[in-house]
């Protein structure tokens, strides 16, 4: 089967620009790893620019995004590491392991690469969901089955640290739960085609409809206007952080 991103990868690289904010957090989760390997690493956000670098991602489209000053990335999935125990310091995973055929494992795999520590960002789905879920109830009925639940982290890697990863009011990332605060956002094609959701559900134009409706009419302030002056955002992601170098 052709991966998912070979479909909707086109133009993802303009569109899903890293958040500098986000990626702090993620940097100093990932500690003093002087070799990192970033698993699902797409056009190669988040990959740190100051460590050793191997990239690893199943879509040929994505691969041929990333910028020439990245690492090189093989082309492979999460449940088949191409490479030795041990192999690196860390070993990074970015919004991707709900995409992965089986989670248990694609983390079995981290974890034997790994040297010291792994780091995941995901979504936690016992958080509440945002306005939009109001709007297309069925994020929820797809979310439910393919986001892991946060304990699961646990019983497959050990001990693990959970941090909540507020998104900001005007985040540079266009994942879905990036326009929290720019209702409008989600009205755009172009934006809704690198987020991998939308690509996943069928026959929203009446909800869009409904957006666009009472986005004019002022009902949408009327209902969620508490978030206008909010700078960030509790959506739902969380950075699951194992470390085994204690």
């Amino acid at each position: 089967m052709k991966p998912l991103y070979d479909e909707i990868g086109v133009d993802y690289a303009k569109l899903r620009k890293p958040d500098s904010r986000i990626a702090a957090v993620i940097d100093r989760a990932l500690g003093k790893a002087p070799s990192v390997l970033n698993v699902g690493a797409g056009t190669g956000s988040y990959e740190p620019t100051d460590r050793t670098v191997t990239a690893l991602e199943p879509s040929a489209e994505m691969i041929a995004q990333r910028p020439p000053e990245l690492a090189t990335a093989h082309q492979g999935v999460a449940e088949d590491l191409p490479f030795a125990d041990d192999a690196f310091d860390a070993v990074m995973a970015i919004l991707t392991v709900h995409h992965w055929s089986s989670l248990k494992t694609g983390l079995l795999e981290m974890r034997r690469v790994a040297r010291h520590r792994v780091v995941i960002l995901t979504f936690d789905p016992a958080s509440p969901y945002f306005w939009l879920a109001d709007y297309i109830p069925e994020i929820i009925t797809l979310d439910q089955p393919i986001m892991p639940k946060l304990d699961v982290f646990a019983e497959i890697l050990g001990e693990t640290t959970v941090e909540i990863v507020p998104v900001p009011h005007d985040c540079t990332d266009g994942f879905l739960g990036a326009y929290w605060r720019r209702p409008h956002a989600y009205l755009n094609p172009d934006v809704r085609s690198a987020i991998s959701t939308f690509a996943k559900l069928d026959h929203v134009s009446d909800a869009l409809q409904r957006l666009e409706n009472d986005l004019a009419s002022g009902v949408w302030e009327e209902r969620y206007g508490n978030l206008v002056e909010a700078e960030s955002l509790d959506v739902g992601y969380r950075l699951v952080v194992a470390d085994f170098s204690k």
